[in-house]
């Protein structure tokens, strides 16, 4: 019984560790924010890829993004981007469960998650994108 209340244990910390730094989505703090069209607005997001557009050339630095339907909420389907600068590439797929937090902006198709990895100047509160349990930061 000991040795697998120490299995447990040590897998819960495993668990924890690698689970970290993301925190609960909160998909109707997005619908919010699109229904009102405000933009400038941190959100946690939780939802499943429905298209990859890979990596492409920014204004400053590369660029991977994907189109993300939220899994509660309004059933709005965001824009999210990443700099690889920061993340890395990521592999994702159709059907992916994703967990993002950044910065929304509304646009009327649907609006886009920015900023979701560091900044490296500390003027911005860091973002992720965590999905088959790794985080991208």
């Amino acid at each position: 019984m000991r040795k697998v209340r120490a299995i447990l244990a040590a897998a819960a910390l495993v668990f924890a560790a690698a689970c970290g730094t993301t925190q609960p989505a909160d998909d109707p703090a997005v619908c919010g924010a699109y229904s009102a069209g405000r933009s400038h607005v941190e959100v946690v997001a939780d939802g499943t890829v429905t298209r990859v557009f890979g990596v492409q050339p920014g204004r400053v630095s590369p660029h991977e993004g994907f189109l993300m339907r939220l899994a509660s909420g309004c059933n709005l389907v965001v824009r999210v981007e990443a700099n690889t600068d920061f993340t890395g590439a990521f592999a994702l797929a159709r059907g992916d469960r994703v967990n993002v937090k950044g910065e929304y902006e509304y646009y009327p198709l649907g609006g886009v998650i920015h900023w979701t990895h560091r900044d490296p100047r500390g003027r911005h509160e860091g973002g992720y994108i965590a999905a088959g349990g790794h985080v991208y930061e």
